[in-house]
């Protein structure tokens, strides 16, 4: 049995896909917030695509042991936003909506790409390591999409839907936040929970990445992904 949650051939491309994944997630955040006027990340140079400034060691050690993991929280303070609710709900969504297009730009890059003649007559293992690579791309990408519009506290889900909570019902959420955590844990490490919850959420990558080659089909006939569906 392997030490890490995925297969450890895999390990070097899933932790690069993974520094990339985390990085532009907590930049987006940052970024966001900084154009709607709070500039409390970017004095704590988190703008910035430099993966040092995102990255927390214990949350990769995680990823790579349990297949979930995190990064550093970015600072928000929703006071300075000109409309608080719309721009806080817009600042946290910037994160996962992040993944979805890093997910959908790379595809419609390797499409592009493939359109300029880039991969003209590839030898089959080039091929096998570039399928795995783009597979990887979309599911890790996907995957922490859908994973971080769950409504439990920490994860972006729950900062939105908080937004439309009442005052009394933010606080006695973060006053049991310690349950939450537990609950959390529990969907991530019991197989039965598991399975029945993230599972099925997960599941959602394959009509959502289907859909996005239906697009680039429609965009490239005959391109890259034209037998991909």
């Amino acid at each position: 049995m392997s030490l890490f949650w995925f297969p450890i051939e895999y390990l070097p491309v899933i932790v690069l896909i993974m520094l990339v994944a985390f990085t532009v997630h907590e930049w987006a955040h940052a970024w966001t917030a900084w154009k709607f006027g709070d500039d409390t990340a970017y004095r704590e140079g988190r703008v910035t695509l430099n993966p040092r400034a995102h990255l927390d060691l214990i949350g990769m050690l995680f990823l790579l042991l349990a297949g979930f993991g995190w990064a550093k929280p970015v600072p928000v303070r929703r006071s300075r936003f000109k409309n608080p609710r719309v721009m806080s709900i817009l600042v946290t969504a910037a994160g996962p909506i992040s993944n979805f297009l890093l997910a959908f730009v790379f595809l419609l890059a390797i499409d592009v790409l493939h359109a300029f003649g880039l991969f003209a007559d590839p030898s089959a293992s080039y091929m096998d390591r570039l399928i795995d690579f783009i597979s990887l791309w979309w599911q890790i990408n996907l995957a922490l999409f859908l994973f971080n519009l769950i409504p439990i506290p920490p994860l972006d889900g729950y900062r939105i839907v908080e937004e439309f909570l009442p005052i009394r019902t933010r606080i006695q959420i973060q006053e049991k936040a310690q349950w939450a955590t537990f609950i959390f844990l529990l969907l991530i490490f019991l197989p039965p929970l598991r399975d029945h919850t993230i599972g099925p959420l997960m599941d959602l990558r394959i009509p959502i990445v289907k859909g996005m080659i239906h697009v680039l089909n429609a965009w490239f006939p005959g391109g890259f992904f034209a037998y991909w569906v």
